[in-house]
């Protein structure tokens, strides 16, 4: 985690100051930064302290708008190419906001409910990923209007979800993979239909 110390216009966005201790360590102008699984790029250092520009179709996109002084934020680097994938793929693309509906303690983890977005409805499933706030998470449950994650206490002892409340805003990332899929069903790409030698070289066979 990281927390703001400042927040600054530019343009129709905004800069933001984020305390990102060790994170910070051998990060150089240029490097990209997730801030609540936002890939935002790092404009400025200072010994601990980094600068990161977000966009006004960033701010219209994410929660990053509401950020503060003060306010805490997940903080993640980019993954190397050599190193181990713990979680699913997450671009730091952030396709809309939703609210936390519920808090469930259980005896080994916290279920989070949240409202599940129209326009989602069809990347989530259950047993599926989806990035929360930056978090790779697996979708527990899911209703039609409702899905819900369970996390462990690691999670919440080293994320803002140990402190997050019913209401809480936040940023979802839906899987890359399902996007993909329901983009060639729905243009028919993957119904069978002329199945060429040509179409799975453009699919990359």
């Amino acid at each position: 985690m990281g927390a703001v110390s400042a927040v600054a216009p530019f343009g129709r966005g905004k800069i933001l100051t984020i305390g990102a201790g060790s994170l910070a360590d051998g990060m150089k102008p240029g490097d990209s930064i997730a801030v609540n699984g936002a890939c935002l790029t790092v404009t400025g250092l200072s010994g601990e302290t980094i600068e990161a520009e977000a966009t006004a179709e960033t701010l219209s996109k994410t929660n990053l708008g509401k950020l503060a002084p003060g306010s805490q934020v997940n903080l993640e680097r980019p993954l190397a190419a050599d190193a181990r994938l713990h979680g699913h793929l997450v671009q730091g693309h952030v396709d809309t906001t939703t609210r936390i509906i519920a808090l469930q303690k259980e005896p080994e983890s916290v279920l989070v409910s949240f409202t599940l977005p129209v326009e989602l409805k069809k990347f989530i499933v259950p047993r599926g990923s989806v990035a929360v706030d930056g978090l790779s998470l697996t979708v527990a449950h899911l209703e039609k209007e409702i899905f819900s994650c369970a996390l462990i206490s690691f999670t919440l002892e080293h994320t803002t979800f140990g402190r997050i409340k019913v209401g809480a805003e936040v940023n979802i990332e839906t899987d890359i993979i399902g996007k993909y899929v329901v983009a060639s069903l729905e243009r028919g790409e993957l119904s069978g239909e002329g199945l060429s030698a040509e179409m799975l070289r453009n699919w990359g066979y």
